[in-house]
């Protein structure tokens, strides 16, 4: 069985994709014989169509991870049905994604932080109005929360 998992921030072109593109470069570092399948989305339609932030691309490919191929979209409907998780990046997106969410989905929606539980944090924070090192940080963040979501994913098959 395919898990498929969708990650969410406000405008896809900071921390969702460079969620999207951690995880699938663990997935690819390191296999886990589970069959996901990874992508990520905005609550807000500002940039759909676009690459990611030049800077998160900077930042990922210091770290070997390619996100250039990466385009963002917006959250639809659709989605509720086809992703196990959809995973907020921050409390807003996550409220906003519950009020999307038919009643019956919303066990779906999830903070993507909750995979990191020793990190004491609930949000990825926001790089887009920060200095480089806000990707750095997003990077670090979404690395741990991956690892923590992977092994969620292995122990429940």
């Amino acid at each position: 069985m395919t898990r498929r998992v969708l990650f969410v921030c406000l405008g896809n072109i900071c921390r969702s994709p460079t969620a999207e593109a951690v995880f699938r470069d663990l997935l690819r570092r390191e296999p886990s014989g589970l069959a996901i399948e990874a992508d990520s989305a905005g609550t807000q339609a500002y940039h759909v169509g676009s690459p990611p932030d030049a800077r998160a691309v900077a930042a990922a490919r210091r770290r070997g991870i390619d996100m250039s191929e990466l385009r963002a979209r917006i959250v639809e409907a659709a989605d509720f049905e086809r992703f196990d998780l959809l995973l907020a990046m921050d409390e807003q997106n996550y409220r906003q994604l519950l009020g999307m969410a038919p009643r019956e989905r919303r066990d779906r929606v999830r903070l993507f932080l909750e995979y990191a539980p020793e990190l004491g944090r609930r949000e990825v924070p926001d790089p887009y109005y920060g200095g480089a090192t806000g990707f750095e940080d997003v990077l670090d963040l979404v690395e741990e929360a991956g690892r923590g979501l992977l092994a969620a994913l292995a122990a429940s098959r």
